[in-house]
């Protein structure tokens, strides 16, 4: 009589065990499907606005090709070289301040 007592306790605290966790187990995969279908609804809302976005940029100019005229292709050189050469002395300007300033503080 006591291991069928003893038996009895086990199976129901096993079953009783099983109901818990398959209803934990019913309600994440719930709440996991909820979260999908947002996720579904925000991905199709970004892809609307990407699209909105792309139509907005429009095509872009990639600048002169390969069979433009020469004077153009060197013109937009020189331009690109004097910009550089702008960013270049701005640059250097920074550096120069940021020694004087080490310098300064080291003395």
């Amino acid at each position: 009589m006591l291991w069928f007592s003893v038996w009895t306790v086990l199976v129901l605290a096993t079953l009783g065990g099983a109901f818990l966790l398959g209803r934990s187990l019913w309600r994440s995969s719930v709440a996991l499907l909820h979260e999908l279908s947002r996720a579904a609804d925000v991905t199709a809302q970004l892809a609307e606005r990407i699209d909105e976005l792309q139509e907005a940029a429009g095509t872009r100019d990639t600048g002169p090709t390969l069979f433009a005229d020469r004077a153009v292709l060197q013109a937009r050189l020189d331009a690109l070289r004097e910009a550089a050469a702008g960013r270049r002395a701005e640059r250097e300007q920074r550096h120069v301040a940021t020694r004087l300033r080490w310098q300064a503080y080291w003395r």
